[in-house]
């Protein structure tokens, strides 16, 4: 989805779903002039997309908290020099250069960026040693639903190429689906609340549905992440204004 921005009034992209927030405002920093800026606004600490306009351009970000914490973070970005970096390949979605990342934030940005990739595409990670605490990561919580490969594995640069696979198949037989509701009227907190309580209220074999105004994916990769009982999400409508989620409890 591209949305046009008027650069000379704050962006508030709160009103926006996350893969939209950053597919618009890496668009907007790719066409920026040289010393020109824009502000955004966010509902959450945005670091990971500072990392990700570093991967993909080099050193040429200007980042300045305008405000910190709660539900209202600004941020100014400001392009200082014409791009260095390498850019984005032909199938790579994203690129998370982690050479120009403190290791203990690798974990929030690769994380971070994959819950909003979709299914299908590629991010690529650039590394001066192996992270093996990420691929282990992946192993425990996205095992049979990503691919990880090596394109280049030599002391001193890694370079690995992270698909998200496209699932499909219910893996089960027979469902019932026992409670429907829609989350638009309520505000982002009150939606998990609500999603979290009819997953915990359902028993295995049985589903319920929910109608959002954006794509919930990113709802999907925390409970895979955190998730002690097996589900499955299939969409019923994909947008572009409804949204409608079948969630199923699957027999372990």
């Amino acid at each position: 989805m591209k949305i046009e921005f008027d650069l000379n009034k704050d962006i508030d992209v709160r009103i926006y779903p996350p893969i939209v927030r950053h597919e618009n405002l890496l668009r907007v920093f790719t066409d920026l002039p040289v010393n020109e800026s824009f502000i955004f606004i966010n509902d959450h600490d945005p670091i990971p997309l500072f990392y990700e306009f570093k991967s993909i351009h080099g050193d040429v970000v200007g980042w300045e908290y305008l405000n910190r914490g709660g539900r209202e973070w600004k941020v100014r970005v400001t392009r200082l020099e014409e791009s260095k970096g390498e850019g984005l390949k032909d199938g790579i979605s994203t690129l998370m250069d982690l050479r120009n990342i403190d290791e203990d934030k690798w974990k929030q940005v690769v994380f971070h960026r994959y819950g909003m990739m979709e299914e299908g595409t590629t991010m690529e990670l650039i590394a001066r040693k192996n992270p093996d605490e990420i691929q282990q990561i992946f192993i425990d919580k996205f095992e049979g639903k990503h691919t990880w490969h090596y394109q280049k594995e030599v002391p001193g640069e890694f370079v690995i190429h992270i698909t998200k696979d496209v699932l499909t198949g219910l893996g089960d037989d027979g469902f019932s689906v026992v409670n429907e509701f829609d989350v638009r009227p309520f505000d982002p907190t009150a939606r998990h609340e609500m999603f979290y309580k009819a997953f915990s209220d359902i028993k295995p074999g049985e589903a319920f549905e929910f109608i959002n105004d954006h794509d919930p994916k990113p709802l999907y990769y925390q409970m895979e992440a955190e998730s002690k009982d097996p589900f499955f999400w299939e969409y019923l409508e994909q947008g572009p204004d409804v949204w409608k989620v079948r969630v199923i409890k699957m027999k372990k």
